[in-house]
């Protein structure tokens, strides 16, 4: 019989989200925090709003079975990534411990969350938990009223940068990183079009926006970091209300989708910076993307370029669009509780 893990809440400051379009930073800016000595990110992308709970059930009340079962399937997202999890159901016997320690036996999805959350922390040594998932962005709203202890970190990129990353993101599994499925490097490739992610690009900057000027949401843009990383983490500290150390910049040099995984390289790599200026962006995928990103890219400092794109080539992508944005709906439905909200949310 194990017994009850007790959490004691008014101890505990958080949670920490860190939001944004994907490939803007949000991994290393998990990895920054998670050197602090409070603070522990988790390692993989859980994906709790909206993939495995919609919004108009964040606050329904569950059964204890049904709140065993969603903390087991936390657990096993935590263990073997939201990839590859395995079967939930090797962490019954844990997550009816956690649950069972919970305060209120009026449970909702949002607070089993917020449990393992803090419950993940604890395990790891560490009394602030942070949870680094980009598609959050879509859902400050929600984070900032069911968790009013919360923090948001807003990464934000050059949308010409998160093109090139995403067109490469397939090609990862041949890149050092062993852990990324082959389906996971089929939909990313898929999925890619320079009309989708600038849409998205812009989905994400318009979410954020109304949230400016909110204490508990901070706006970070990834060239900063990486040109001027430690000014830029003390201000990350300072929204926190935590101390600065050093030791935060010391990260891995991983998880980018132009280089080779490394074990070895350490620190913020500051050769990142407008990479898509090297080369592997033609002039239409430039030429689309700032077309559709320009307003809200020049509004966050990124100028655009003038490109001489490609008419046929232009025509192609135009023609292309449909296919793939039917094609890459298929192949997400299973990632989404509710396929017409998530769209909405987007688009």
């Amino acid at each position: 019989m194990i017994e009850p893990i007790m959490i004691k809440q008014d101890n505990l400051e958080g949670p920490i989200f860190v939001v944004g379009n994907s490939r803007s930073g949000t991994t290393m800016m998990g990895n920054i925090l998670r050197n602090h000595p409070m603070i522990f990110t988790l390692h993989h992308e859980i994906h709790f709003f909206e993939q495995l709970c919609e919004s108009k059930n964040f606050s329904c009340y569950l059964s204890i079975d049904k709140a065993v079962n969603l903390m087991a399937r936390l657990l096993c997202i935590n263990h073997d990534s939201y990839w590859t999890q395995g079967d939930p159901s090797r962490f019954i016997q844990e997550a009816a411990t956690v649950v069972g320690s919970m305060e209120s036996k009026a449970v909702s999805p949002a607070g089993v969350f917020e449990q393992f959350l803090r419950y993940t922390a604890m395990k790891n040594g560490k009394t602030v938990p942070c949870d680094q998932t980009p598609r959050y962005v879509l859902y400050i709203d929600e984070i900032l009223k069911l968790y009013p202890g919360s923090r948001v970190i807003n990464m934000v990129r050059d949308p010409r940068a998160v093109l090139l990353s995403q067109k490469n993101k397939w090609k990862r599994r041949w890149m050092g990183y062993s852990n990324f499925p082959l389906k996971e490097s089929i939909r990313t490739k898929i999925n890619y079009h320079p009309i989708t992610i600038s849409m998205i690009w812009n989905a994400s900057v318009r979410a954020v926006s109304r949230f400016a000027d909110h204490p508990r949401v901070l706006l970070v843009k990834y060239e900063d970091i990486i040109t001027n990383s430690e000014s830029e983490v003390r201000k990350v500290c300072s929204f926190l209300g935590v101390q600065f150390h050093k030791e935060m910049l010391d990260i891995p040099q991983a998880g980018s989708s132009l280089t080779r995984f490394s074990s070895t390289g350490k620190g913020i790599d500051s050769s990142k910076a407008e990479t898509w200026r090297k080369g592997g962006l033609n002039p239409t995928e430039i030429y689309i993307c700032q077309k559709i990103t320009g307003a809200l890219m020049k509004l966050y400092g990124y100028q655009p370029i003038h490109v001489r794109t490609n008419p046929l080539m232009l025509i192609w992508y135009l023609l292309l669009f449909p296919l793939k944005s039917a094609m890459s709906l298929l192949l997400n439905l299973k990632r989404m509780k509710n396929i017409a909200e998530a769209i909405k949310r987007r688009l």
